[in-house]
């Protein structure tokens, strides 16, 4: 065996003991959102099929506030020993930057990708009780009603307010825009009627259209999401809500690279099998699974389009 074989097998060698050692002891996945939403329905389902090919439990901790800013900020703070991860999406690491020059944590410095989830689509969604069943017809009807409406999102700066107010500005129309710390606090709060609509991930709204609760009126993205084929995309309808949202894991910076492979390597194993896809389309996702390299590159693509979005409509931080 050559010096350079040799040399590259004895610095390979600790990593790959690493590798195998962990993980150690519980892994935490931070989710940055309160229970009842997509974060959270997506994290407990995620733990429950990692920990028996990890040999550890998966503890998710609920660390809602700020539009995950709360969460990122923990897992910033939480160490790069292998053992803390934190579920991200498009609003806390591309939206936000755009739209915040404070936020406790830099979205491409302090986190490390480890893979991409999937695409999400949100479905806007009314409350039965409006007696609107189109686009259309809630238009005219907000057009009748000026000031008098409002719209419910998953957190200032989210993609829920960001699709809010571009329907705002290419219908003409106003909404007063109520912020939440998740969509299920702000989903149960357009089922009670106590706001006119909401522009909300499928994994927390489609049990209540099946329900009839809610009306879905249209979904964001270039196609109609194959579990609400008949509701019509806000393209079709005219609305250019098309650029797609994603949801991701990443590791606090300095993970070593072996412990962010592993996990990257099971999660997509999970995500990508038959049973995972169609789980995953329940939760509003369209499973993907990435190298960690293809999330770094996704977060560096979509973080100027979003931005470029919120300058046109004019889009500010509430």
């Amino acid at each position: 065996m050559s010096r350079l074989l040799i040399a590259a097998a004895l610095a390979l060698a600790p990593v790959l003991a690493l590798a195998q050692a962990w993980p150690s002891k519980p892994i935490r996945l931070i989710a940055p959102y309160p229970p009842g939403g997509q974060t959270d329905l997506v994290s407990r389902w995620l733990g429950e099929k990692l920990a028996p090919t990890l040999g550890q439990p998966i503890i998710v901790e609920n660390r809602a506030g700020a539009q995950g800013a709360v969460g990122l900020q923990a897992a910033k703070a939480a160490g790069p020993d292998g053992h803390a991860f934190v579920y991200t999406n498009v609003s806390n690491l591309s939206i936000a930057p755009n739209l915040a020059d404070n936020l406790p944590y830099d979205a491409q410095r302090d986190f490390t990708p480890v893979t991409q989830l999937g695409l999400t689509v949100l479905a806007m969604v009314v409350p039965t009780g409006l007696n609107v069943r189109t686009l259309k017809d809630f238009v005219e009807y907000a057009k009748a009603n000026p000031r008098k409406m409002s719209f419910a999102s998953f957190g200032n700066g989210s993609t829920s307010h960001v699709y809010g107010e571009m329907l705002k500005a290419a219908a003409g129309i106003e909404m007063t825009h109520v912020p939440y710390k998740g969509a299920g606090p702000a989903v149960q709060d357009i089922m009670a009627g106590h706001a006119s609509t909401g522009i909300h991930d499928l994994g927390s709204v489609s049990p209540h259209i099946a329900s009839g609760r809610l009306v879905a009126l249209a979904v964001t993205g270039p196609t109609r999401w194959p579990l609400l084929p008949d509701v019509p995309t806000f393209v079709e309808l005219g609305y250019a809500l098309d650029i797609p949202g994603w949801n991701a894991i990443h590791a606090p910076a300095g993970t070593p690279r072996a412990i962010v492979e592993r996990m990257s390597t099971e999660i997509n194993r999970v995500i990508r099998s038959p049973e995972g896809r169609e789980q995953m389309l329940r939760f509003g996702l369209l499973a993907t699974g990435t190298t960690p390299e293809e999330l770094g590159a996704v977060i560096r693509r979509d973080t100027p389009r979003w931005g470029e979005v919120i300058r046109k409509a004019g889009i500010k931080a509430d």
